[in-house]
């Protein structure tokens, strides 16, 4: 019979972000870890509300199915978070991931949502258990991102499915033979998507306590930059029956399906990447909204006609040629007063900036004009870039970020800065 010998859980701010929207369950035998999305208080509340959907613990009887309980409380919660949601338009649009884990009498079971993750430790090795509901991972999926690129591609933070959002949720569930000794991690992105699988690994084979790895685990996030919210939840099973030690058979996985989203786009459909430029359009960085690109309306190109050329042996060749010159000359002119012009506009965009948002969603300062030429020429730089995201904005705070204002130096520092703090609603 299985029971958590030693356990550990914390969670942390990292360093890039005001609050923290994770939150998570430790209560033997059952564990639960949620990263929470959405403007204004949005994430915290949508994390905080599944957690206290699991707070009273699962009861479970010899005939009922642990993973189908947890999935049923992780449906309840997805209808909860949907309802509050629908009563405060403040929170359109608030979701979370949730992760949560049960310890059986003999096995484990898990329901899963979103791109929070458990891994279970066995003989010196680490292996996830769960699969992430994002863009990047379906891609792999369907062999068109390898796992090298998919680590550093600029939409890994979009999220395909998560408890909130839409009226009902597929949930998947997983069950697997517990095995005396492993070690259970279960933890939120802001973990993962700071440190290597192979480093997580090593940091719990060579720590003596849970409690030291899990701190480790941690700090090492934090040392790699810590961009989000990091949370950790370990236990470790023991085996009170002190019978021979079973071998780790592979986790079973099945689905509890949902009512998907008619609106939504197959993720077949969606490209492997989203480029920067398309022909004909000058895109500028505030285009970015809430993970989404929107393209500018494409202008119409105006028909060239060719010239007419004058008749060998007239008598109006020469007066054509004159004609022809003054018009050359006057095309000099011209070509010369617009460098002239570009050259100061180019001056004078060194002196102004605007407040957008990068590829990966983060609130971003530029230095010059949000426009492209054709050829591709950006009339802006990259100055600073917040740890804050357009996931966590409010509606007030979009409208005042991204309104395409041209500002001075200290004013685009001093508005970030603010956001940073949390004063930009009252301004």
């Amino acid at each position: 019979m299985l029971r958590v010998a030693e356990q550990f859980s914390h969670s942390d701010t990292g360093r890039q972000r005001r609050g923290n929207e994770d939150a998570f369950l430790e209560r033997a035998p059952l564990f639960v870890v949620a990263d929470g999305m959405g403007g204004a208080q949005g994430g915290e509340v949508a994390s905080r509300i599944a957690i206290e959907l699991f707070a009273d613990g699962l009861t479970v009887d010899d005939e009922s199915d642990p993973a189908e309980r947890l999935a049923g409380r992780a449906e309840d919660a997805n209808a909860a978070i949907y309802a509050r949601a629908q009563d405060d338009s403040e929170l359109t649009g608030m979701g979370t991931t949730l992760t949560a884990a049960y310890v059986g009498s003999s096995e484990i079971s898990f329901a899963h949502v979103g791109d929070s993750r458990a891994y279970r430790f066995h003989d010196g090795q680490l292996e996830r258990l769960t699969h992430d509901h994002s863009l990047v991972e379906e891609l792999i999926r369907q062999g068109r991102l390898t796992q090298e690129e998919a680590e550093e591609h600029p939409q890994r933070s979009i999220i395909t499915r998560a408890l909130g959002p839409e009226p009902a949720v597929d949930v998947d569930m997983i069950t697997l033979d517990g095995v005396d000794g492993d070690v259970y991690l279960l933890c939120s992105d802001g973990l993962t998507s700071m440190l290597p699988e192979s480093e997580v690994e090593v940091i719990i084979a060579s720590s003596r306590t849970l409690a030291a790895a899990g701190k480790a685990l941690i700090a090492a996030a934090n040392r790699a930059g810590g961009r989000d919210n990091i949370t950790v939840v370990l236990f470790r099973l023991e085996d009170v029956d002190g019978g021979p030690r079973r071998e780790a058979a592979p986790p079973r996985r099945r689905s509890r399906p949902g009512v998907s989203s008619p609106a939504t786009e197959p993720l077949a459909a969606i490209p492997a990447t989203v480029p920067d430029e398309m022909p004909g359009v000058a895109v500028a960085p505030q285009t970015l909204r809430d993970g989404y690109y929107t393209r500018p309306p494409r202008v119409p190109r105006r028909r060239r006609v060719a010239p007419r050329m004058p008749v060998v042996g007239s008598t109006r060749s020469g007066r054509a040629r004159r004609s022809g010159h003054r018009r050359l000359g006057a095309l000099v002119a011209a070509l010369v007063a617009v460098g002239v012009i570009a050259f100061g506009v180019l001056l004078a965009a060194q002196a102004v900036y605007f407040v957008g948002a990068n590829r990966n969603g983060q609130v971003t300062i530029y230095n010059g004009l949000p426009f492209a030429l054709p050829a591709g020429i950006r009339l802006y730089t990259e100055y600073f870039v917040s740890g804050v995201t357009t996931a966590e904005l409010s509606p007030l705070e979009r409208n005042r970020l991204f309104s395409d204002e041209l500002r001075s130096q200290a004013g685009a520092s001093n508005l970030v800065q603010a956001l940073e703090l949390g004063q930009v609603q009252g301004q």
